[in-house]
């Protein structure tokens, strides 16, 4: 390989999506190193940094050769009977395929004769000359840029660098105005989107000392970009932004922090090239607003981070990240308090309105807002909601499981405060307030219902009919809102899945895959006595002949989305096999079912009653009939007599055990018939020839794979 030193390539753009930045850079980065080290210039594991600024697309590599090594290559020719004649000389078809590969002068004796298949083939040994950086580079360049995943491409004309300037059109995710190549010192001669590269890039749009920066060497980049207000990491500047920000809400006091948000911090990490974090503050009468609406508000529409104090509240303070660092801030603080104002004075606008009218008049105009034109419209969703929710509150009532409502309320008050916050859970979409920020539909509810003195636990109920909303995101807090938001998501699934909206693929547009989770947590988390299956059938009536039923589609989702979200939780594909393949209807005593499976697992017995349970499943499923009862009188042999009688022994035991919900205790006792399982299918044959024998002995094995499959396949847990 020849001489080895850093590259650095840079896109200089106009501002690029900040919510887009960060993929855009990790793409850009990975594509290119990884075309070089397939082309040979550059090894896997070479260090690879990417750059990325509001302005600018940029990946260092720190090793990368100026050209490749050479490859010895063994080129096959054709069959020895085509290429040579009876004295073994060159054909002249051997000859022209020769020439074809630029080996006219290849002598005779540096052919080679080899196996190629049944028949026998020439071969010739030749070197592939290692590809130059330049044209390694090219086709690197033209592969990152076509494969960005760009949310939206631009088209624009170039202003020079053509024939006819302006003429020439080009697609890109904003029009890039400089490039640059550096391999070591020297330009690499590459272009890209109407440019060829150099040296020169440019420094902050406010705060550079220079017009133009020329880069002395690749390594060199970060370092001068910095000497003129850059910080071209975007790890870095997001890192500068954590520590101003944690020491700027320490410097205001009070314990106050500035509220989390991941995507936020992305966010304003791509708007900045060097951050500085400063402290604003706004009229304290608007935290009379809900602050969910203001700390909205703050974030979407100025990317502030709010300040909040240790129990949560927010306060009238906030941090913004600015892009300039002038001597005296004061103006770009006065600047932003400014700006706020009217967005927060909007806010608190729309809640004063919204509290003029009721829920009640609000939900009466649900029927004039379209849900989905094949599902009706809000009004009709609300209905069904109301008839999903009043029946799993009869379902409840009905468990054989005892439940047990909030002390102070019976079934009845339950149902009755759950179809009231069913009747007006989507009233607030008509309110002024979700109109601006539909992130708030659910939270408004919950405010307006507690300003118009609903009862206890309605309001909680209407605002948390969405929970939960996201992975790891809190469950409703009351039986109320657990009940109606399990009757708004089997609406939501029930209704699509019948009128063929699955999801497929990455393709879930109504984030039915979060609904499925979402009562799967709920089901599960909260230990409700409720069948999933009776739940998905009390909720395909209320839609009529709006849709086919999608029961059976819409179970298997569920059983798919479980599947998924235990492996999360940690358990193995086997433990999870195991107990899903019971199909259990109650979802509530899937995790006793699953730690039962776990402990039985480490039991010494365990692999030996796993391969049993495998193989009398495989002899029962072979069985053209296997009787219901088993016959003592029958048995001849003594492993027989042995196997009923441990386990005629067992079952007691495990049957309370089982009855009580310990499912632990109950696989453990049967682990005690280890012994005489092995000792029937060491001295028994199943299928004996008399019928009437072998019919016993398959009515015993039937009770033996009933009783150890209770809980669990546990024929799934054998390797």
């Amino acid at each position: 390989m020849s001489v080895v030193r850093s590259l650095l390539v840079e896109l200089l753009c106009e501002e690029l999506p900040p919510k887009a930045l960060l993929r855009l850079s990790e793409s850009f980065a990975q594509t290119l190193s990884a075309e070089l080290a397939s082309a040979g210039l550059c090894t896997a594991g070479t260090a690879v940094t990417p750059f990325a600024t509001p302005r600018r697309l940029a990946v260092h590599i720190a090793g990368v050769a100026a050209r490749a090594d050479d490859k010895p290559l063994r080129q096959k020719l054709m069959p020895v009977a085509v290429g040579l004649d009876a004295a073994g000389h060159p054909t002249p078809a051997l000859q022209k395929r020769l020439a074809a590969l630029g080996l006219g002068d290849v002598a005779p004796e540096r052919l080679i004769r080899g196996a190629d298949g049944k028949a026998e083939s020439l071969f010739v040994d030749t070197v592939v000359p290692g590809a130059g950086l330049a044209d390694a580079l090219q086709k690197a360049l033209d592969a990152a840029i076509t494969r960005l995943p760009i949310p939206k491409l631009m088209q624009y004309q170039l202003e020079s660098g053509c024939d006819r300037p302006g003429w020439t059109s080009v697609s890109f995710v904003r029009p890039a105005h400089g490039l640059v190549a550096l391999h070591g010192a020297d330009v690499v001669a590459v272009g890209a989107l109407g440019l060829q590269a150099g040296r020169v890039t440019r420094g902050h749009r406010f705060e550079s000392k220079l017009p133009q920066i020329e880069l002395r060497d690749a390594d060199d980049y970060a370092a001068q970009l910095s000497e003129q207000g850059v910080v071209a990491s975007f790890a870095e500047r997001r890192a500068l932004i954590v520590a101003q920000l944690a020491a700027a809400a320490a410097a205001v006091g009070g314990g106050v922090r500035p509220i989390d948000d991941e995507a936020l911090l992305d966010e304003v990490t791509a708007l900045v090239e060097r951050p500085n974090v400063l402290v604003g503050q706004f009229d304290p009468q608007f935290l009379a607003v809900p602050q969910e609406c203001l700390i909205l508000t703050m974030k979407a529409n100025q990317k502030y981070f709010p300040l909040v104090e240790g129990n949560g509240q927010l306060t009238n303070r906030f941090l913004l990240v600015s892009n300039i660092s002038p001597a005296d801030p004061s103006a770009v603080i006065a600047g932003n308090e400014r700006v706020v104002r009217p967005r927060l004075a909007d806010a608190q606008f729309f809640y004063q309105q919204d509290r003029k009218v009721s829920l009640a008049e609000r939900a009466e105009g649900l029927d004039r807002v379209v849900y989905h034109n094949k599902l009706g419209s809000q009004g009709e969703r609300s209905a069904r909601v109301w008839a999903i929710a009043h029946a799993i509150v009869e379902q409840l009532r009905m468990a054989t499981v005892p439940y047990t409502p909030e002390a102070k309320d019976g079934f009845d008050v339950l149902e009755s405060k759950t179809l009231e916050a069913a009747r007006l859970a989507k009233a607030d979409l008509l309110t002024d307030m979700v109109g601006e920020f539909p992130e708030l539909q659910g939270v408004m509810g919950g405010y307006y219902a507690r300003h118009e003195g609903l009862r206890d636990g309605v309001a909680i109920a209407i605002e948390d009919h969405y929970k939960p909303r996201y992975a790891g995101d809190v469950l409703p807090r009351n039986h109320t809102g657990t009940v109606l938001a399990l009757a708004d998501k089997l609406e939501t699934l029930v209704g699509l899945f019948g009128i063929g909206e699955k999801p497929s693929g990455d393709r879930d547009p109504f984030a039915l895959r979060r609904h499925a989770l979402g009562i799967v947590r709920i089901l599960t988390e909260k230990n409700l006595p409720l069948e999933l299956p009776a739940l998905v059938a009390a909720a395909v009536p209320v839609f009529g002949e709006h849709i086919s039923d999608p029961s059976e589609a819409v179970l298997e989702f569920f059983h798919d989305r479980l599947a998924v979200l235990l492996r999360e939780q940690g358990y193995t594909a086997q433990e999870v096999d195991a107990v899903l393949a019971l199909k259990p209807t109650r979802l509530g005593d899937i995790p006793k079912r699953l730690s039962a499976v776990r402990a039985f697992a480490a039991l010494p017995e365990a692999a030996a009653l796993s391969a049993a349970n495998k193989r009398v499943g495989n002899i029962l499923k072979k069985a053209e009939q296997v009787p219901a009862h088993v016959d003592p009188a029958r048995f001849s042999e003594p492993a027989e007599q042995a196997l009923h009688t441990a386990l005629q022994a067992a079952l007691p035991t495990a049957d309370a055990a089982h009855e009580r919900g310990d499912y632990t205790a109950a696989l453990q006792t049967l682990a005690a018939l280890r012994a005489p399982v092995d000792a029937f299918f060491d001295g028994v044959m199943v299928n004996a020839e008399d019928p009437a024998l072998r019919n016993n002995r398959l009515a015993l094995l039937a009770h033996l794979h009933a009783a150890m499959n209770r809980i669990a396949d546990l024929g799934r847990l054998a390797a």
